[in-house]
């Protein structure tokens, strides 16, 4: 099964949670009626991924959407195989599953599971997945995995159609395309901020890449952040794109030209309960 048209420049909505089902609907909508060919969302303590899916898909007609990701400690891998292909079948081209393996605190302390090391795990729920029965004889759909180091990145070259690594700066994506080779998928998310505002801007980028650091700090000082705790405003800026739409874009084509083939876009605010129809409308004006 072909993987689905994500198109260069989509939207990663992170606050979707936040929203009731009415607003979701209208968020989506405007999404699609903005032209973005693609819809990402992350699943954290808010609905269940594959439910939530299924509610974007039927709303929108033509985009395409991604979880990003689904946690693998959220359901067994049979539930997801089955889940997986239901949505392929009933929205042909549309719906890709990112799967990853979550954080720590999110699996012991929220999930109540073990956590166990991401690689292994992540790579016997594949082998699961890859046997699950399922009833209609439809082909597998093609899946991608959160994948930030190296291991994990070769993991996704051979037991997936590619990697979604989120909120790295441009390097990343650069190494990433190195190690996925040159035919696997690599869809990047990047932070955003669009705000006239320059000090309410860098404050907000700041804050967001903060919450970031812990699980990217040894990335980070690989990459030649050697002080990455400091947060500098080198740091920040390379891990969230503050400006206008121009600025923007700008990041948007450093990470295709470093070898994404597609950037959604994570526009944080100051109000993450309502959804960022104006910024989006600006990016799309810029970009599509």
């Amino acid at each position: 099964m072909n993987t689905p048209d994500l198109g260069r420049v989509g939207i990663w909505a992170g606050d979707m949670d936040r929203l009731p089902a009415s607003a979701l609907r209208r968020a989506a909508a405007a999404v699609e009626d903005l032209g973005f060919p693609a819809l990402w969302f992350p699943e954290t303590t808010g609905r269940e991924a594959m439910a939530q899916a299924a509610l974007l898909l039927s709303i929108t007609r033509r985009t395409v959407v991604a979880t990003g990701t689904a946690g693998i400690y959220a359901r067994d891998a049979i539930t997801t195989a089955a889940a997986q292909r239901t949505l392929a079948e009933a929205f042909p081209g549309r719906f890709l599953l990112g799967l990853g393996v979550s954080h720590p605190t999110l699996v012991t302390e929220v999930r109540g599971h073990r956590f166990g090391p991401p690689v292994a795990t992540m790579r016997a729920y594949l082998d699961a997945m890859d046997t699950a029965p399922f009833g209609p004889p439809v082909p597998a759909p093609p899946r991608v995995l959160a994948a930030l180091g190296p291991k994990m990145l070769q993991l996704a070259t051979v037991r997936a159609r590619g990697a979604h690594p989120l909120g790295m700066p441009v390097e990343h994506t650069r190494r990433a395309r190195v190690l996925l080779g040159p035919r696997a998928l690599l869809a990047v998310t990047q932070l955003v901020v669009v705000d006239p505002s320059r000090t309410r801007a860098n404050e907000l980028a700041r804050a967001h890449a903060a919450a970031a650091l812990p699980n990217r700090l040894a990335l980070l000082r690989d990459l030649g952040f050697d002080d990455a705790e400091s947060l500098d405003g080198r740091l920040v800026d390379a891990l969230v794109a503050t400006g206008d739409p121009e600025d923007v874009a700008h990041r948007v084509a450093e990470h295709l030209e470093a070898g994404a083939d597609h950037v959604s876009l994570h526009v944080l605010t100051t109000t993450p309960d309502q959804p960022p129809l104006r910024q989006w409308h600006e990016l799309a004006t810029r970009l599509l």
